[in-house]
């Protein structure tokens, strides 16, 4: 099914790499998520292939790969492993948000790059205990000072997937000084940074997405790297679109399993697989029906944004992709567990796995609520605006 979005030799040949690892990153998913570990070495395969620098800009020595070339190749990661496919994808769009926005000033840019390069993975550190999602638009807890002619960083985030390995920390603080949320990039290895192992969940149990404590940790003043205009970084970030992409995949390969389960499944009581029953193949076809429609809609609004010219029209797309397919997978992997039965149940099935992990979906930003409210709200505006256009004047 994915075959038909697959537009460059790029693409392909990306796509190849990937699938070069899908039987090892398959088989370590099953431990890593009982035991709640970090798939460290997936994630240096990743580093070394030169994955996690594709999003930098050719201009500045990666392959400036598109939002587009983003999903297609996080939501195929994720459908081998959906830990790896999630962690990674954070860096992926933190690194591709940064440069297509030059958030920050050249010097920054150039030595970050080279970071980047060399194999530096980053993350944005926002959420917070008090606050919950930054997208609420809660003011961070955390602090930044300045004493002596140094920022004095003072808090604790919630919610740093893959702290296990980050190299940087891109962590939002208020700023009384300036009454305003800063962005400020920390070495891992700055006194007063440590890491409080406080992931223990049932879903995406090996992203280690731990807290992050900042005890005084004093840097320069190079290192405030941001001050957005506002809390939630003002134009619309396409890169977001790796988070939808990663539940994508893990609908696919729970599809995959309940196909292959249907047709290899003969039990006594039929003269052959259960694939031939009327209900197991309904099942089937609304499964690919929920695919298509979630992939084509997110591939769209992917290809929306990559064109310069059509992303000015884009509103409220990029919040909907993430509603519907969340929504699907969850609705897609359900039904693939009403076709396996009460083995999908068992610990050692894959199944039960990705039910747990696509319900990690609905707790991503955009929240599903948010984003039916905007929705609303913008139909309201556009009727108002439109109204207001053909009332005559006096």
């Amino acid at each position: 099914m994915i075959n038909l979005f697959i537009k460059t030799d790029f693409q392909y040949k990306w796509l190849q790499k990937l699938h070069d690892k899908a039987a090892t990153f398959k088989s370590k998913s099953a431990q890593i998520d009982e035991l709640a570990m970090f798939p460290k070495e997936n994630i240096q395969d990743l580093v070394n292939m030169g994955y996690t620098s594709l999003s930098l800009p050719k201009a500045y020595g990666g392959e400036g790969i598109t939002v587009y070339d983003m999903i297609l190749f996080q939501e195929t990661l994720a459908s081998f492993d959906a830990t790896t496919g999630l962690s990674i994808g954070w860096n992926l769009g933190a690194v591709g948000e940064l440069f297509e926005k030059k958030l920050w000033k050249d010097e920054n840019l150039s030595f970050f790059a080279g970071e980047v390069q060399n194999g530096a993975l980053v993350n944005r550190s926002v959420s917070e205990a008090q606050t919950g999602s930054p997208t609420r638009g809660g003011q961070p807890g955390t602090t930044a000072v300045k004493k002596a002619g140094a920022w004095v960083i003072t808090g604790r985030k919630t919610f740093t997937t893959m702290s296990p390995v980050l190299t940087y920390f891109l962590v939002s603080a208020w700023i009384e000084e300036k009454q305003k949320v800063g962005f400020f990039l920390l070495h891992k290895d700055l006194e007063g940074l440590t890491i409080d192992e406080t992931w223990d969940v049932i879903s995406m149990r090996g992203t280690g997405s731990h807290d992050l404590v900042l005890q005084n940790v004093k840097v320069d003043d190079t290192k405030l790297v941001e001050l957005p205009e506002t809390p939630s970084g003002g134009p619309i970030n396409g890169w977001i679109l790796h988070i939808p992409a990663c539940y994508l995949g893990i609908a696919q390969a729970a599809r995959d399993y309940a196909v292959h389960f249907a047709k290899s499944h003969s039990p006594n009581s039929l003269n052959g697989p259960i694939s031939q029953l009327p209900n197991v193949q309904q099942l089937l076809g609304e499964i690919d029906l929920e695919l298509m429609k979630s992939r084509h809609f997110l591939y769209s609004v992917a290809e929306a944004y990559d064109d310069k010219a059509r992303r000015v029209h884009l509103t409220n797309e990029l919040g909907a992709a993430k509603h519907i397919v969340t929504n699907s997978a969850i609705t897609i992997v359900d039904k693939a567990m009403r076709i396996v039965g009460a083995k999908s149940l068992q610990r050692t099935n894959p199944l039960q796995r990705y039910y747990r992990d696509v319900r990690a979906g609905l707790h991503n930003p955009p929240m599903d609520d948010a984003t039916i409210k905007r929705l609303a709200m913008s139909a309201i505006e556009q009727d108002q605006a439109n109204f207001s256009h053909h009332v005559p004047s006096k």
